[in-house]
This record gives structure tokens, C-alpha cells and sequence, in this order.
């Protein structure tokens, strides 16, 4: 990760092969771009200060709320607000760009678990 620096999207997400592991490729005015490659189900949870943005580079991603669910594609994007309950999932394998202030701990207020992503994880 290196600032001023062009960032190979398709690269970076080549370099990651777990899922749910977000990476930090980018920091800029006290938030991240994290790149993850996600497939299955994420557990239930909500950041109360924070909002998420998700964005997708490739494949489809859902966001499942209590009494919806918004599924995505590439090029497609959703901001969760603050306080909102939400998962992810994912059918097949997708990478997604994650945008949020960077204290923000991926599993949000769901308990600490192998979806929990190491603080401060870069690619």
C-alpha cells in the first residue's frame, strides 16, 4: 500500500485467496478501501457509527436486511447506514470494495469469530 501510487484492482484481488478477510489497499481522510473476496454467508450485524459503503468488481453480492435484500453486480454499490442489522453473502465467489473509517472492525457488533478480519491488514 503505497499513497500516491496507481493500485491494480485485479492484482491486488488476485493476491487474495481466503474469504471474508478484508484488506486494506488504501487510506485516505480517516477511511479504507478494502478489498475482500467473499462466498457463503456473513453473520448478522450493524456498526452504530459508522456507514458502509460496498461496491463490486466482480461476481454478485447480496446485502440481506431484516425486510429486504438488495442483490448486487459488477459496478454496483450500496451504503448500509449506521445502526442498520445487515449480512452479506454471496452464492459464488465475488470481490467487493469495502469503503469505512478505518477503526471499524468488520464483524461489527457480531462476536468475535474466524470472520473477523486482523486489524490493519494491507495488500
Amino acid at each position: 500500500m503505497t499513497e500516491g501510487t496507481a493500485i491494480d484492482l485485479a492484482a491486488k484481488f488476485a493476491a487474495i485467496s481466503d474469504h471474508w478477510r478484508p484488506r486494506v489497499a488504501a487510506r485516505l481522510n480517516g477511511q479504507d478501501v478494502r478489498l475482500v473476496k467473499v462466498r457463503g454467508v456473513f453473520p448478522w450485524h450493524s456498526h452504530a457509527d459508522a456507514d458502509e459503503m460496498f461496491l463490486v468488481w466482480r461476481g454478485r453480492f447480496r446485502v440481506e436486511f431484516r425486510d429486504r435484500v438488495e442483490t448486487l453486480g459488477p459496478g454496483q454499490f450500496i451504503v448500509v447506514p449506521r445502526g442498520t442489522e445487515h449480512r452479506t453473502a454471496a452464492d459464488e465467489e465475488a470481490e467487493v470494495l469495502i469503503f469505512e473509517p478505518s477503526e471499524v472492525i468488520n464483524t461489527g457488533d457480531a462476536p468475535v469469530s474466524a470472520f473477523t478480519a486482523p486489524r490493519n491488514a494491507t495488500i
